[in-house]
């Protein structure tokens, strides 16, 4: 898993992924999107577009790197799902909560 994190504005950052988003990366995922909450970045989009597969460790990462956002005051947003991520988020209904973007820049802009 490769894991990029740019600055997207004074508050915003893009992280990107690429490869699998499974138990074997999922603790350094988690780490590095609560390590750019902790560097002052409150909206956090997470560009998918290069993640082939997500798992349930995945998931609980995303979930992690969701909740360090919102503890200081801002939010998780994923862009550009594949299909498998797609189908694994409405499978488990936590599309509700882990809100999909087509692209980055909407996921920027949205309220």
């Amino acid at each position: 898993m490769e894991i990029t994190v740019s600055p997207a504005g004074e508050r915003a950052a893009v992280v990107q992924l690429r490869g699998r988003l499974d138990l074997l990366v999922a603790a350094e995922v988690k780490q590095r999107l609560a390590q750019a909450v902790s560097e002052g970045f409150r909206l956090l989009v997470v560009d998918m577009g290069e993640v082939s597969f997500v798992d349930s460790s995945g998931l609980g990462a995303l979930i992690g790197g969701l909740k360090a956002a919102r503890l200081a005051g801002g939010d998780l947003r994923l862009a550009n799902l594949g299909t498998q991520a797609q189908a694994i988020l409405e499978l488990t209904t936590l599309n509700r909560v882990l809100r999909p973007y087509p692209n980055v820049a909407e996921a920027l802009r949205a309220e």
